[in-house]
């Protein structure tokens, strides 16, 4: 969004009518609410990939984990209880329904590497979020003044009524 005509790619929103400026606005308004979805989906998947970074560090890797008994995940809200056959044997899911057996040390280090990845989009959403919403904020001012200089030229045009009918 651009106020001025300084060459950038931005709009000029200045020239805009009232009725092109709440388009605009709107159009700002849904782009900042789906950046916010995915912002918190991302946090989310980040919080998830922590817990399953701790969750492996819990599991002993020294022959003492062997036997454990765990509940084992088989959507969001449904649980089966399973043993632990080979602590240091654990499946790490690459993305799009592709898993690789990795060492426990190994997934970890997958893990953290998803998470900065996870991290990092986070951030690059978070940042065009805040441009969004710099963009509405810029869009009402400039709808406040369309609608102060539309009562600003009504006034002056009662104004001249009022004096011409003297």
């Amino acid at each position: 969004m651009s106020s001025s005509n300084d060459g950038s790619a931005g709009i000029n929103i200045d020239t805009m009518s009232l009725d092109q400026l709440n388009h605009v606005k709107q159009q700002q308004e849904s782009r900042l609410e789906q950046l916010t979805t995915q912002y918190h989906q991302l946090r989310a998947v980040s919080a998830r990939l922590s817990t399953a970074r701790s969750s492996l560090g819990e599991i002993p890797v020294n022959g003492t984990g062997e036997g454990r008994e765990i509940m084992i995940p088989l959507t969001e809200s449904l649980y089966a209880p399973g043993k632990i056959v080979d602590p240091n044997k654990v499946l790490v899911e690459l993305g799009a329904g592709f898993f690789v057996e990795k060492s426990a040390k190994d997934a970890i280090k997958v893990l953290e590497r998803k998470g900065k990845v996870v991290d990092a989009n986070s951030d690059n959403v978070m940042a065009a979020a805040e441009a969004s919403s710099r963009n509405v904020q810029a869009v009402q001012q400039a709808m406040q003044g369309k609608i102060m200089e539309i009562q600003a030229r009504q006034q002056g045009m009662a104004y001249k009524n009022q004096m011409e009918g003297k």
